[in-house]
């Protein structure tokens, strides 16, 4: 892909699923950017129309609550593939190869399970929003259904990625926590 360092083309090498995902993450992360940028165009138009019209407001406080979260959750997938989240690696820098890579593969297997179980929660509280007509008990009314979606997509993307990473140090794209051997 054209404007990614050598590192991130290594981090998928030629594997087609590898590939697939780390496209598929990106989008959702350029999607979650979109987010964040029409939450903040809301956040300004809602400040013209109280501050300069003085006027009322109806929906912008909740679409913009719905955007920050929906941001949050469509964007884990990303975060992941660039290892953005919160690392430590005392553990597998003090650790042999062998011994990283087993920890590599078990918190792998720990994160991957902990995300299942959040997308499946997530799905069945979408649906139950989706089945039972949910409404938000504002004067805006938005069917519920819509903003919970993030819940389910966002997890369910995560564990793809996650799969993703385990798979590629499983086939040795990748090392355990992006760590050399040494």
């Amino acid at each position: 892909m054209a404007g990614q360092s050598n590192a991130a083309v290594a981090h998928v090498g030629d594997n087609p699923f590898l590939r697939l995902v780390a496209g598929i993450s990106t989008l959702a992360g350029w999607c979650s950017a979109a987010m964040i940028v029409a939450a903040v165009a809301i956040t300004c138009q809602m400040i013209f129309i109280r501050f300069v019209l003085n006027g009322s407001t109806v929906w912008q406080t909740e679409a913009v609550i719905y955007l920050v979260v929906a941001a949050t959750l469509i964007g884990l997938p990303y975060v992941q593939r660039l290892r953005g989240h919160v690392n430590v690696d005392l553990v597998p820098l003090a650790l042999p190869p062998r011994g990283r890579m087993v920890l590599a593969f078990v918190t792998l297997s720990v994160s991957i399970l902990i995300v299942a179980v959040m997308l499946f929660y997530g799905y069945e509280y979408w649906h139950f929003a989706w089945e039972r007509g949910w409404r938000s008990d504002t004067v805006w009314g938005v069917r519920l259904w819509i903003p919970y979606l993030a819940i389910p997509v966002g997890f369910g993307l995560l564990l793809l990625q996650l799969i993703a990473d385990f798979v590629a140090v499983l086939i040795g794209v990748d090392k355990p926590f992006g760590l050399e051997d040494g």
